[in-house]
């Protein structure tokens, strides 16, 4: 299966912000300055010299004069040097260091560096040092670096395409750099392609002049066929985040090399179906609606990730239908609801936001009316997942009585006591806080029948989903006093962006905090999700696990070592696992390890298999009756 490097094809590689993400010379002047007054001004110096000349707006010649006299260097310095470069080495180059020392015969670095930091640095991952072709320096007899071996071609303008011919390699050349001096042995006519490698720094002159661009080695690898360590480069899979979802989520796609889209705001179904066409990677919080109809259009779509708790706003069962795992984040904001939940709770029941709004207006109302301690109350909880059980053992640490109700049979921690009907559980609380899921059944669970079940001036929070009270029976219930302090985060419809105004018959009504779903919104929690989304997402696409999936069979699957991994997603019939043995055997393909999961609707099937295998093994595999999605991994 894998492809081999063609004997007459060479690959000339520059070094400089492409074997490594930085520019040498940069890195020497922050070392070699330090303690100068002038290092700063220096260094900025030094950059800006070093981009006129990469962008071929400075001749090379002058270009290096100007830098190393600005440098002040000393060959003592040259070993921090190689130790910073050697931690600066390109991503990509690390992940493909087997293709790297396989092929170290046609692999050159010719570079308007200097071998004295390039060969230690790329000898670890088996470039040859006689492969390395560059500059030297010239010293003083103190050491100081003064002057550069001005008789060697790479110290001159044109220097790359003199050298290359000079090796009168006996094939075709393909060049991968992102300086001009890469493109001129292409313009020259000693390189057949000149790829522009942008997976450090972009320069539109450069890219303009490039045959092909490569984000990546990856992708340079991929492009021309040949052996790698990704199946398929991470750059051409596009990530869509969208509703402001936190900046440590961003940074770990990117980092993964993914094309990754980021939007502000939700998008409505129409502009979701227009924007996720070929994403295969979709990020979302609670305002976005992933239906059927959006999924139809969603070509590429592997994976999506609910950016917080729930997942109602997403067609799980048309996810499942179409291979897409749907992952959450049922933990990561949970404690920042529960200290929201317990801060309303003391403000509503002491009647602070009236009487803060009062003095806002210049009134002084000192006065214990409508004001009362947490201490001895009943606390409601309608659900006892993962918010309402650390909520009980919050209150009760403030001497709360905590009741709950859930349709599912939970363990009761602590002294909470557990409700048979949330007839029951109405009728006993002094306070009730609602946290239960989004399902459809919920909708209107909190109406003008349950308000009436509750005691007279009970203490009623909403931090759950919007569609789950009646909002005018809310509103009903408040202006009769049945309700005499209400929390709501959640609405059955909100705002898009912050830019729309918040509609609601809630408005200004007396002791009624409003707040616009911001329940998990704090800075720790952002992070948290930020972090463990990307994390589920990651490992699936990586790795094919699906442990923490809301809609797919979950396997922990090890990490894939020495094998190529295939994974078969199916409708749950039988027969399926025995038609893909099948084909193994028919093709003597050694299975190195083997995993099924089902739930009711599909199959998951992950088979690591050695290396080597015809093409028409993964064909065969597609074409399996019931087959619904196929990735191959390595």
């Amino acid at each position: 299966m894998l492809t081999k490097t063609p004997e007459q094809t060479f690959f000339v590689i520059d070094f400089d912000s492409t074997f490594t993400k930085v520019e040498a010379l940069d890195v020497l002047g922050e070392i070699s300055l330090v303690g100068r007054p002038d290092r700063d001004d220096a260094l900025n110096q030094i950059k800006t010299i070093t981009d006129r000349g990469m962008a071929g707006e400075l001749s090379f010649t002058e270009s290096l004069e100007l830098r190393l006299k600005l440098l002040r260097a000393h060959r003592d310095q040259l070993p921090a040097l190689i130790e910073t470069l050697s931690g600066k080495i390109s991503d990509s180059f690390q992940r493909n260091k087997e293709f790297l020392v396989e092929n170290a015969d046609h692999i050159y670095i010719v570079s308007n560096g200097f071998r004295e930091f390039i060969v230690p640095v790329v000898a670890s991952l088996g470039i040859k040092a006689d492969h390395v072709l560059a500059n030297t320096f010239v010293y003083d007899e103190a050491g100081n670096i003064v002057d550069f071996d001005r008789t060697n071609p790479l110290s001159a303008n044109g220097g790359k395409p003199q050298v290359i011919r000079s090796l009168q390699l006996d094939g075709e050349v393909y060049v991968i750099g992102d300086g001009y001096t890469d493109y001129e042995i292409r313009e020259s006519g000693a390189a057949a392609r000149f790829y522009a490698f942008t997976e450090n720094v972009l320069r539109p002159r450069v890219v303009e002049k490039a045959d092909f661009t490569a984000p990546s080695l990856d992708e340079f690898l991929y492009h021309n066929n040949l052996s790698r360590s990704q199946s398929y480069p991470k750059s051409r899979i596009k990530v869509l985040l969208l509703e402001n979802v936190h900046p440590v989520a961003v940074q770990l796609f990117e980092q993964e090399g993914f094309n990754v889209e980021i939007r502000k705001g939700a998008l409505d179904e129409d502009e979701l179906i227009e924007a996720i066409r070929d994403v295969s990677i979709l990020g979302i919080r609670s305002k976005t609606n992933v239906t059927a109809r959006v999924l139809e259009h969603a070509n590429k779509l592997m994976t999506v990730g609910a950016f917080c708790i729930g997942t109602n706003q997403i067609d799980l069962t048309a996810c499942t239908e179409r291979g897409v795992a749907v992952f959450n984040a049922p933990y990561s904001n949970t404690r920042s609801v529960v200290e929201l939940a317990i801060g309303e709770i003391i403000m509503l029941i002491r009647g602070i936001v009236p009487k803060s709004n009062s003095m806002h207006r210049g009134d002084w109302d000192k006065s214990a009316k409508n004001s009362y301690e947490v201490r001895g109350k009943k606390l409601g909880l309608v659900g006892y997942g993962n918010i309402g059980t650390q909520l009980s053992v919050v209150a009760e640490a403030l001497g709360m009585e905590v009741y709950f109700y859930d349709i599912v049979d939970k363990l009761a921690l602590g002294n909470t006591r557990k409700c048979k009907t949330l007839d029951e559980l109405l009728a006993v609380s002094d306070i009730i806080s609602l946290h239960t899921d989004g399902r459809k059944e919920n909708k209107n669970l909190i109406g003008e029948r349950e308000f009436g079940l509750m005691k007279q001036g009970v203490i009623f929070l909403n931090l759950s989903r919007g569609h789950i009270v009646d909002i005018p029976a809310l509103v009903n219930a408040i202006k009769q006093g049945k309700v005499i302090g209400t929390g709501v985060d959640v609405f059955p419809q909100e705002p898009k962006t912050n830019n729309e105004e918040f509609m609601s018959e809630l408005r200004d009504l007396p002791n009624v905090i409003l707040t616009p779903h911001i329940g998990g919104s704090t800075e720790e929690a952002q992070a948290n999700i930020g972090n463990f989304v990307p994390a589920k997402l990651l490992e699936y696409i990586n790795n094919g696990s699906t442990y923490g999936s809301v809609n797919f069979p979950e396997l922990q699957l090890p990490l894939l070592k020495n094998s190529h991994r295939l994974l078969h997603i199916h409708a749950n019939v039988p027969g399926i696992l025995a038609r893909m043995n099948n084909i193994f055997a028919k093709y003597h393909i050694n299975i190195h390890g083997q995993y099924l999961k089902t739930n009711e609707q599909i199959g998951y099937v992950i088979t690591d298999v050695a290396k080597e295998y015809a093409d028409e093994v993964v064909q065969e595999l597609k074409g399996i009756d019931n087959t619904i999605k196929f990735r191959l991994l390595y």
